[in-house]
């Protein structure tokens, strides 16, 4: 984890699975982060209550109330992230809030369609419009011109289910909607890279495996991969991105995903 030195990062869907996980690491770290922020909708609820026992122990960690699918709720998560980071910016945004829901091609409905791709794509095109200012604010406080998570980097907590090559995992579920928004969160991290590239913000999107979390969990098959190791994996590869990984598709041992 040598490379990965951030002075404040914000992981969206923290309460739980792959989110807490991340959150966990960062503050395990021999260098922590000043300030972690961890994004979930009920705060103060049952689900949170890891979280909560975290904050207690850990006084850089803050918890912020965020439905990344409630463009309201994304401002006033910025805004309290900018206040409590005083003058400096965000290095680090973490799109990893998700949802699924288990359907069949036969079965999927418009209601489903919308509220996935409202949580899974346009959440993180959101994210990244409303913390723009505060990831351009680190990237200039940063010394040099390469991208790095450590200078201003925003990741896309995808799914190699969205490659269109693979579309992994076919037989274990068809979960269509869950699939077209990972594809479309593809594309949006491609256009992020290159809309953001000028900003000194690098971009790109991770396929965390098949992790035994609640969502991966959800059928007859254990998943193979355990929330340590997905996470663990995934911050090795986020302390290695350079320039040359802007725009990209990776998956948490930091192999290329096919589109």
């Amino acid at each position: 984890m040598a490379g990965l030195h951030v002075r404040s990062v914000l992981v969206t869907g923290a309460n739980r699975g792959i989110g807490l996980g991340l959150i966990q690491h960062f503050l395990e770290m021999p260098k922590p982060p000043t300030w972690v922020f961890a994004g979930c909708r009920d705060p103060k609820g049952q689900r949170a209550q890891e979280l909560q026992n975290l904050a207690s122990k850990h006084p850089n960690l803050v918890i912020v109330p965020l439905e990344v699918s409630d463009p309201a709720s994304i401002k006033a998560a910025a805004a309290r992230v900018g206040e409590q980071l005083g003058g400096s910016g965000l290095n680090l945004l973490i799109n990893n809030a998700g949802i699924a829901h288990l359907t069949s091609l036969d079965n999927e409905m418009l209601e489903n369609m919308t509220q996935v791709y409202t949580t899974n794509t346009v959440g993180p095109l959101l994210m990244g419009q409303a913390f723009l200012p505060l990831l351009k604010k680190a990237a200039q406080g940063s010394p040099g011109s390469a991208l790095s998570c450590s200078k201003a980097a925003i990741i896309n907590m995808s799914s190699s289910a969205g490659s269109i090559e693979e579309v992994y995992l076919w037989n274990f579920g068809h979960v269509v909607s869950y699939r077209c928004s990972k594809a479309a969160l593809n594309m949006l991290t491609k256009c992020q890279s290159l809309g953001y590239r000028e900003h000194g913000i690098l971009c790109t999107a991770l396929h965390p495996g098949w992790v035994q979390t609640d969502m991966g969990a959800s059928g007859s098959q254990k998943p193979p991969v355990t929330v340590d190791e997905s996470v663990q994996g995934m911050l090795k590869v986020l302390s290695s991105l350079s320039e040359k990984e802007t725009g990209t598709f990776l998956d948490w041992e930091g192999k290329v995903v096919p589109w």
